[in-house]
């Protein structure tokens, strides 16, 4: 598998406006070269290192960017730009519930997705606009799947949706974060290692449940209002949970 400095299988021009080598720049060359080095190192790389990198002398990156703080902004837009043209170029699986799916599933993505992980955990706007895209298409397959009879309804379709994609973002966070990969740069292998590993135990979940009765639920909307789009009965027939039973 190559690392994250393996160049994209893709025409330059698929990576969106934002892509150094569609214009060949000298400022181009730095940002995308900074955009890995963060990737593989953090936001606590030097300018130093991402010059040597990128071939030039650290006044020059300066020069370009005024600061570091400014090119780790820059990077965050590159980064955003390259995201949404993922998702135009694979919508059928990203708008699928996939995105995460396709991002690690392709060498030419992993600086991508590196990135997205240090965003992750630094709480940057990459992070942020990351998560709300993954919510947003998870709100729409889901309401596919609840049409479908695939899943069932819930009493607040929105908040179960974030829930979701939080405990996704969640668990893959931690899992390379307690076990990364051998190779730092190596950034899909940890990605296809946690979905392997929790894949089974997720489905198991979704399909068979956790608990064995319904009494947690039941006890808990005594105490809570109704969500704003009201009480919906989100299993197989049973009364609404503010009804009483015969």
């Amino acid at each position: 598998m190559r690392s994250v400095d393996a160049a994209p299988e893709e025409p330059d021009q698929a990576r969106g406006p934002l892509v150094p080598a569609s214009d060949g720049s000298t400022r181009g060359r730095i940002l995308d070269v900074a955009m890995r080095r963060f990737a593989r190192s953090g936001f606590g790389a030097s300018v130093r290192s991402i010059a040597a990198d990128a071939g030039v002398s650290p006044a020059l990156v300066i020069h370009h960017f005024g600061s570091k703080e400014k090119l780790h902004l820059a990077c965050d837009e590159y980064v955003l730009a390259w995201i949404r043209d993922v998702k135009r170029d694979s919508i059928g699986r990203a708008a699928g519930g996939n995105l995460l799916q396709v991002l690690s599933a392709a060498d030419q993505y992993a600086p991508l997705v590196g990135y997205v992980l240090r965003s992750l955990q630094a709480g940057g706007a990459v992070g942020r606009e990351f998560t709300e895209h993954m919510i947003a298409d998870a709100e729409v397959y889901t309401a596919e799947a609840v049409r479908d009879g695939v899943v069932r309804p819930s009493r607040d379709e929105a908040a179960r949706v974030r829930y979701l994609v939080y405990s996704a973002l969640g668990a893959m966070l931690l899992s390379v974060t307690l076990d990364p990969p051998q190779d730092a740069e190596d950034v899909t292998a940890a990605m296809r290692r946690f979905m392997d590993e929790l894949y089974l135990p997720m489905l198991e979940l979704f399909t068979d449940g956790f608990l064995t009765t319904r009494r947690m639920l039941e006890d808990y909307l005594l105490y809570v209002p109704d969500p704003p789009g009201g009480a919906q009965a989100a299993t197989d027939g049973t009364p609404h949970d503010h009804e009483e039973e015969p």
